[in-house]
């Protein structure tokens, strides 16, 4: 019998993202500064439903969509051009969809945002959420009542979270791993959490809370165990340059998922992950930088480094036989609608 359900279920804000690249320097007050990069299109949770639905994942959002310019343009671009399922998502009326602008600069980035809260939380938009094979969610201090429905669904929940202002880092947050299949947090905030100085020691504390631990590193790759297997992976990051990181960590989480899906082994499902983040800090823009399988495949076809040929070999065997079309990248302007 076919499995119908989706392959990954998500909610969150949505953000319109404005990415300015190529900055020499930051402004400062008073100051103009010119540069030649520039891409817009929908990010926050975006970024990840678009990194999945990019791999061929059916994928459901719920999120919340100002009654705006901003709001329409990024309901067209998830519905109509990545083909995400929005049935669970709302337009607000009189509610401005946030807006940020991100200053790209090196391995980081500035931003502003203008917006507020949205009028529907996510247990609102998720009520008793449809079962679905996995779940990609944010953990937050305060549980989302929607995470512990799903788990009970059968759905295996992925988890990241996010740098705490209060800087508290309480342990309480770790609490709700045992709602987790998956937790991939990025080396600063699994120290933080774990309190130990170094991301293996966090990865040894974080692999007795959740079946899967990944803790990422940045430029020095991603580190990981997965207990249902006994498997251990320590994999390195590409060398890249970086145009944008926006929303890297979003695609290398989308990434693991889809690997997980297929059954990979541990270390291609890091690898791969690694793989995919790298790929999308070439372009601007989160959730429009997602390679998705034809930005995979015209790297793998591209590749001559010998050791890199040899790390990455497995995906002679992994890539699907058509990879689709290109993907559409964030363009500078939003196209003009056709009247």
């Amino acid at each position: 019998m076919d499995d119908d359900r989706p392959d990954v279920l998500l909610t969150g804000l949505l953000f319109y993202d404005l990415v300015l690249t190529g900055l020499g320097k930051p402004p400062t007050p008073g100051e103009e500064i010119w540069t030649g990069g520039m891409g817009c299109g929908p990010g926050g949770i975006a970024n990840l439903a678009v990194a999945a639905s990019r791999f061929g994942l059916r994928t459901s959002l719920a999120t919340v969509f100002g009654d705006d310019f901003y709001g329409e343009y990024c309901r067209d671009v998830l519905c109509d051009q990545e083909d995400i399922d929005l049935s669970l998502s709302r337009t607000a009326d009189g509610w401005p969809t946030p807006v940020t602008v991100s200053l790209a600069q090196g391995h980081d980035r500035a931003l502003v945002t203008h917006g507020s809260e949205p009028p529907f939380s996510q247990d609102a938009l998720m009520g008793d959420p449809p079962e679905a094979r996995t779940a990609l969610v944010h953990l937050e201090a305060e549980p989302r009542e929607w995470i512990s429905k799903a788990a009970a669904n059968g759905t295996h929940v992925y988890a990241d979270v996010g740098w705490d202002p209060t800087q508290q880092w309480s342990t309480d947050l770790l609490d709700q791993l045992k709602l987790c299949h998956a937790f991939l947090p990025n080396e600063s905030e699994a120290m933080a959490y774990t309190r130990t100085d170094s991301a293996r020691a966090a990865l040894g504390t974080l692999s007795e809370l959740v079946p899967v631990a990944v803790v990422t590193r940045g430029g020095d790759g991603a580190v990981a165990v997965d207990q249902t297997t006994g498997e251990y992976a320590d994999v390195p990051a590409l060398d890249i340059d970086v145009l944008d990181a926006t929303g890297a960590g979003d695609v290398f989480g989308a990434s693991f998922v889809a690997a997980s899906l297929g059954g990979w082994p541990l270390e291609e499902r890091l690898r791969f992950a690694v793989l995919a983040a790298g790929l999308s800090v070439q372009r601007p823009g989160g959730a429009l930088a997602a390679p998705g399988w034809y930005g995979v495949d015209r790297w793998w076809r591209s590749l001559t480094d010998p050791e890199l040929k040899s790390a990455y070999g497995f995906l002679a065997d992994r890539l699907p036989d058509d990879p689709g079309p290109p993907v559409a990248y964030a363009p500078i302007t939003p196209p003009a609608r056709q009247s």
